[in-house]
């Protein structure tokens, strides 16, 4: 299918009580999901790779962490939860622009860790992660990997629901 044949995404709707249709969230979430490339990151298998590193991290450094299945069942859960939590036009524009903020420093560390030490984007970043000498600077590029991918992916997502919400494209908060 081409990018002109693609689908339209389905609407958000609302309850009698003005509250988003779950339902209508998860049927947007799912497209975004199966016709958006930057969304559908979180399937791919390198962030998969990443996701189960992350919780295994965390579960050693006896961070609390929520057994998800996978990484696209940790990303439909956050971006859902930030839409509930996120209630305002206020708030999910902050929200958004933080979330551009940690994608700007994650993108901005894996880049220079993997030109320090020769790594290759196109591989496993476990495997290359394996070059870097200090366990501490492999944590953080892994991190910034997970976070990179994440992000990319709520803010795209969270986005469109802010346009679809408010009738209005998403602006950085200054």
């Amino acid at each position: 299918m081409s990018k002109n044949d693609a689908p339209e995404p389905p609407k958000l709707k609302k309850t009698a009580d003005g509250e988003i249709d779950t339902t209508s969230l998860a049927d947007l979430l799912e497209f975004f999901l199966n016709y958006d490339q930057r969304v559908a990151l979180v399937r791919h298998p390198q962030v998969e790779e990443l996701f189960q590193w992350k919780q295994a991290e965390d579960a050693e450094s006896g961070t609390p962490t929520y057994p998800f299945e996978n990484a696209e069942a940790r990303f439909a859960i956050g971006v859902i939860q930030s839409v509930g939590e996120n209630d305002s036009q206020e708030k999910l524009g902050r929200w958004i622009t933080d979330l551009l903020q940690a994608l700007g420093e994650a993108k901005e560390t894996n880049e220079e860790i993997a030109k320090s030490f020769g790594l290759e984007q196109d591989k496993s970043h476990i495997q290359e992660s394996m070059k870097i000498p200090s366990r501490n600077e492999r944590k953080i590029y892994l991190t910034s990997c997970w976070i990179e991918s994440l992000c990319t992916a709520e803010v795209r997502f969270l986005g469109w629901v802010y346009q679809e919400l408010y009738g209005v494209p998403f602006e950085p908060v200054a």
